[in-house]
């Protein structure tokens, strides 16, 4: 066999080879019509839900063509951008399927009315998520200032934990001076807020001093107290502050010996004598109260 013979067998063989590739590639590039609403859109890629499919992805490139229909033979067709489509607009989609699938629009056609109403549903459902969003913020918010109202009433409930454990601990201590007798008592105001003592106090508690010293057996109890004004934890700290503060007096000005002093007492906001609704009830539970206390056993007993 000749070499070109050989050559016109080759083509031949290659022109056949052609031949029955033609139908194949004229099948999967053949132009596609579908139907269906605009489900989402992200840029070039559409989901589209049709008849026969419910999530359609269709993809946009520059060459698409974006038209509407008008007229009343829906005969004339209006250029429009690809901004046009919208979800919940119905539109029909002419292009063809790449290998996975995915339908390459060329054109993409919609009628005006259904455009408007495409239109007024994402403005409704704009409407709602933004009511959506402002109600979950809305949410938010008062979860916060509950859980901000919870981490404050647990620290308030520890607080009055605490200065009950701390009252009862000193109304134990004093409970057990029933053997006692009461020779003296001096009680120090304070303002709000405040755990000085005002100097015009000094005399009365330095005279306290000089007579305790002249009773056999004495012993000074010292009591402070505070309004139920404010946090419970906080009058606990003003009513042990101002306890001290009438201690320190007493053990530096009237030189009354560490000995004869029995640890002051911080009662908080028990033991109210006055009306905390009032200013003037307020500023009569401000107070510490100082006494002279003498034991009953040895009372009778001649000091020196």
């Amino acid at each position: 066999m000749t070499k070109a013979n050989l050559l016109k067998i080759a083509a031949v063989v290659s022109l056949s080879l052609v031949v029955l590739m033609l139908p194949i590639t004229t099948v999967f590039a053949q132009s596609t019509k579908v139907e269906g609403l605009i489900q989402g859109r992200s840029g070039a890629t559409m989901i589209l839900k049709t008849s026969d499919m419910p999530n359609l992805t269709v993809l946009l490139t520059e060459s698409t063509e974006v038209s509407q229909v008008q007229g009343v033979l829906k005969a004339r067709r209006k250029a429009m951008s690809m901004a046009a489509l919208i979800p919940g607009l119905a539109v029909k989609v002419e292009g063809t399927y790449n290998d996975q699938h995915e339908l390459m629009a060329q054109k993409v056609n919609f009628k005006g009315n259904d455009l408007e109403e495409a239109e007024t549903i994402q403005a409704g459902m704009h409407e709602t998520k933004m009511q959506v969003q402002q109600n979950k913020e809305e949410l938010e918010k008062q979860n916060a200032e509950l859980k901000e109202q919870n981490a404050k009433l647990t620290e308030h409930e520890k607080q009055l934990a605490e200065s009950k454990a701390a009252i009862d601990a000193a109304v134990a201590r004093f409970g057990q001076l029933d053997d006692y007798y009461i020779f003296d008592e001096v009680t120090v105001y304070f303002d709000n807020g405040k755990v000085k003592v005002d100097p015009k106090y000094n005399p009365q508690l330095l005279t306290l001093a000089e007579k305790a010293k002249a009773i056999n057996g004495y012993m000074i109890e010292v009591k402070g107290f505070a309004s139920s004004a404010g946090s419970a934890g906080l009058n606990q700290q003003l009513s042990e502050d101002r306890a001290d503060s009438v201690t320190n007096i007493l053990i530096q000005q009237g030189k009354i010996p560490l000995t004869r002093m029995l640890a002051p007492g911080a009662m908080g906001e028990s033991e109210q004598v006055g009306d905390d609704k009032t200013e003037k009830g307020q500023a009569e539970n401000r107070r510490v109260v100082v006494r002279v206390l003498q034991n009953k056993a040895i009372s009778g007993v001649q000091g020196g």
